[in-house]
């Protein structure tokens, strides 16, 4: 990355504000004619391979509005789209409208000048909260290259079934959420599936269960200005929980994948997932009888804060390809994804909360996880703040929990290494 001071000078607060979804919001314009009286086919790229059909859902509700209007949705692998992405941005068979990456995922593509800035195209993004469209923006230049479409919020689920047979409730303190993992231990229940062995996870379980910990939002103010490190006692205190909670995981945590320890979440082996709402709709298709709760974990003896918090991210945007030769209708569905239509496709078919104000959520627990983190957000702080930069936040926590959970090091050497990855390229703007 080039420019570094400037960079983190225009980055400033991320996180997803308490405020995203206003009851009753209003959204100016409604759903375009399509840009000619000629047809036209849109191809639409995605890392959520595995929603492509709800996806087609969405779009076909666009076509339907835009005769003329062809949409060809293609899902990839989430671990393959970044290459696929960068390939395809760099010639001349690349997607019309590509779902982005937030944050400093979507640098890459802005400097290389592989997406067209919307500021001036599409109208209705001033709706969008300006932490949420920074996550869309260019660190640089400040300007706009994605409709953001989505946000992702992180909790602890669990197994309603489990809970009632074991007289089990949701917990409100450190106490009771340390007395629900023996009791758990007791009954031979695994208490948590993590699949350890993909790294990325990883750091989502520290925030899920250190967030409080640490400070949230205030740590993350204090990190950005330069006040306060990833070595403070605060942060490594974070970690130790971590440390603690491996013996409420599978003995050979970090042998199993996420696709395995799904499995055992979804079978009823094991009683609690520590991850994000884009799970949820995995849990309730692989188990379809079963009922799911969620939960934000109280904050721990210590804790700056004295509430659970619930971390959160925006999670991607809809951007134009520079290289596409329809842009004119591009930027038609772009304007459309402003539209509170669109938004609430994205809540009813993809079972995704939008990042389109005024939207409402139909199933229980969507609209329960959305209460939670409303009521008290937190960033998930690596993802928001700390991937501009190589190594990522995120990149560099991630193998050494691996490493924590095999013994191989301390908290404190995983803060001091975290410190050292970002300080690669990191500069904090007091």
């Amino acid at each position: 990355m080039t420019e570094r001071n400037l960079m983190h000078h225009r980055i400033t607060r991320l996180a997803i504000p308490t405020g995203l979804l206003v009851t009753g919001a209003i959204v100016v314009g409604c759903a375009p004619a399509a840009s000619s009286g000629d047809d036209v086919t849109l191809s639409v790229w995605s890392w959520q391979a595995s929603s492509a059909p709800k996806w087609e859902a969405v779009f076909d509700v666009y076509e339907e509005s835009n005769p003329g209007v062809t949409i060809e949705f293609e899902g990839y692998q989430p671990t393959e789209y970044n290459q696929i992405l960068a390939t395809g941005m760099t010639g001349s068979d690349g997607p019309d409208v590509a779902m982005l990456r937030a944050y400093g995922g979507v640098q890459p593509a802005i400097q290389a000048d592989q997406l067209v800035p919307i500021d001036d195209v599409v109208d209705g993004l001033d709706q969008f909260e300006p932490s949420v469209l920074r996550a869309a923006q260019g660190v640089d230049d400040g300007a706009t290259y994605g409709v953001p479409f989505a946000y992702q919020t992180m909790h602890m689920f669990y197994n309603k079934t489990i809970f009632d047979e074991q007289g089990l409730e949701e917990p409100t303190t450190w106490d009771e959420f340390i007395a629900l993992q023996e009791d758990l231990l007791d009954a031979d229940i695994t208490p948590m599936a993590l699949g350890a062995r993909d790294a990325w996870v990883l750091p989502m379980f520290a925030d899920i269960v250190g967030s409080a910990r640490y400070g949230g939002t205030q740590f993350e103010e204090k990190v950005l200005s330069g006040e306060t490190d990833f070595t403070d006692d605060d942060y490594v205190a974070s970690l130790e929980i971590v440390e603690d909670m491996q013996k409420y995981l599978d003995k050979d945590v970090n042998a199993i994948a996420v696709a395995d320890a799904t499995l055992q979440f979804t079978s009823g082996q094991a009683a609690q997932w520590p991850g994000g709402s884009f799970d949820l709709p995995t849990f309730q298709e692989s188990a379809p009888d079963t009922e799911w709760g969620a939960y934000s974990v109280p904050p721990a003896p210590g804790s700056v804060l004295d509430q659970a918090v619930t971390p959160g991210y925006a999670d991607g945007s809809f951007g134009i390809n520079a290289s596409s030769d329809q842009q004119d209708a591009a930027a038609d569905l772009l304007r459309w994804m402003t539209t509170t239509e669109f938004g609430q496709l994205v809540a009813d078919e993809v079972d995704q909360f939008s990042a389109v104000p005024g939207v409402s959520y139909s199933d229980p627990l969507m609209q329960e996880m959305n209460e939670q983190y409303q009521e008290n957000p937190a960033p998930y702080l690596l993802l928001v703040d700390f991937r501009y930069g190589d190594p990522t936040g995120t990149d560099v926590l991630g193998p050494d929990i691996q490493a924590l959970f095999l013994g191989e090091k301390t908290p404190e050497k995983l803060a001091e290494d975290l410190q050292a990855g970002v300080s690669a390229w990191f500069t904090p703007t007091p």
